[in-house]
């Protein structure tokens, strides 16, 4: 494959050239969909934003590293993160600055690269004052899939309407975290990635109005997990009296010429911890699936909780799409063990999985299990936002 061009979005060297208006580097490309420049989106709503989200584990459990950045053209900002948990350290290096070329995937030492659109990417963060670091390239294990367009509209407005392509992969590179220093190799280094967009809520809190009720309220469980030969995407969003807005049972094979299968409608059997919102382990199940039943035991073998110093909405000066400045680079750090009672909402854990009957029956794979419950579920004990009884 030839080198990709100078102002390319593959290249890390990007430099945004000099234009008049709103112009920028994409509006040399043919990709527009509607009559403006890139630079503004179709929608004027002030939740309108363009995302990757990465994660990277050890298969051990030894170590779990999540990454995001984003854009929201509407607010006038591009944020990104990255969270390396190892044990209960919990390490965060964020960045915001005022967005420019769409072209330019870089806020401070945070950057995407797209190396192979679809097959191959990096991400990196240079090293700073926080001890946090690293140079990671990604290729996918299987093809990037869409999924199901999340759409949700209250009173009237649209809350959530968005697109977003999901992907397992593997990893090599390095990471240094605090004292750690892991050499990381796709034999034993998986994750996953998206890139979503459309409207969804960022930034400053708005005036509720009508709209007393969270955005998303009931369970969420996002689990896209890799095999040796498939990957299995699943996802559900269901309120406390059974209806789901969103869900999703995929298998997906590594042989592109294999069509994805859908596998029914999934079931759910979560163990909470007592007095908590925490989940221990998992039993999903495929009871529909075409070439006979089927289920996965979800192990957990590392949290990480987002949602600390991230951008996920529980800072209220630190949120994504929220205008910090020029530019603002900061760093934190949380020890689980100390910080007990900062742990809250979502979860993203590396989970182990093994398949449990059907035609991959003694499988062993791992990836993401990511939950949410907001509000009250009673189907696990959960009334309003008290822990399980």
């Amino acid at each position: 494959m030839s080198s990709p061009p100078l102002n390319s979005p593959t290249n890390g060297d990007f430099v945004a050239p000099r234009s008049h208006g709103s112009l920028s580097s994409w509006d040399d490309y043919p990709v527009h969909q509607v009559a403006e420049t890139i630079r503004h989106s179709a929608t004027s709503d002030r939740n309108f934003y363009d995302r990757y989200y990465f994660n990277c584990h050890s298969n051990d459990g030894k170590a779990f590293l999540i990454f995001g950045l984003g854009q929201y053209p509407n607010l006038g900002v591009q944020d990104s993160f990255a969270v390396v948990v190892t044990g209960n350290d919990h390490r965060v290096v964020r960045a915001s600055r005022e967005l420019g070329d769409r072209m330019e995937n870089r806020v401070g030492p945070l950057r995407v690269e797209v190396i192979r659109p679809l097959e191959e990417l990096r991400i990196v963060c240079e090293p700073n004052e926080f001890d946090l670091s690293f140079d990671l390239t990604w290729v996918g294990a299987m093809p990037a899939y869409e999924e199901p367009r999340q759409f949700v509209r209250t009173h009237g407005r649209v809350v959530f309407d968005t697109t977003r392509l999901a992907q397992t992969g593997r990893w090599s590179g390095t990471i240094t975290s605090g004292e750690h220093t892991f050499e990381v190799t796709p034999d034993s280094w998986w994750g996953t990635r998206d890139r979503s967009w459309g409207v969804r809520p960022v930034g400053e809190e708005e005036p509720a109005g009508i709209r007393t009720e969270g955005q998303m309220v009931g369970f969420w469980n996002y689990v896209p997990m890799q095999f040796d030969d498939h990957s299995i995407l699943y996802m559900v969003n269901e309120h406390a009296d059974g209806t789901r807005v969103l869900e999703e049972a995929t298998r997906i094979w590594a042989d592109p010429d294999r069509a994805p299968e859908y596998l029914g409608r999934p079931e759910h059997q979560a163990v909470v911890t007592s007095g908590t919102r925490h989940i221990e382990s998992s039993m999903l199940s495929f009871p529909d699936a075409p070439d006979g039943a089927f289920e996965i035991q979800v192990t957990p073998l590392l949290d990480c909780w987002l949602m600390l110093g991230t951008g996920y909405g529980l800072e209220p000066d630190w949120r994504h799409g929220m205008y910090q400045g020029e530019l603002v680079v900061q760093g934190q750090q949380v020890d689980y063990e100390k910080d007990k009672d900062r742990l809250f909402g979502l979860v993203d854990q590396i989970g182990r999985f093994e398949q449990i009957g059907g035609v991959a029956a003694g499988a062993i794979g791992h990836g993401l299990h990511e939950f949410f419950f907001i509000g009250e579920f009673g189907k696990y004990g959960l009334e309003g936002w008290d822990p399980a009884p």
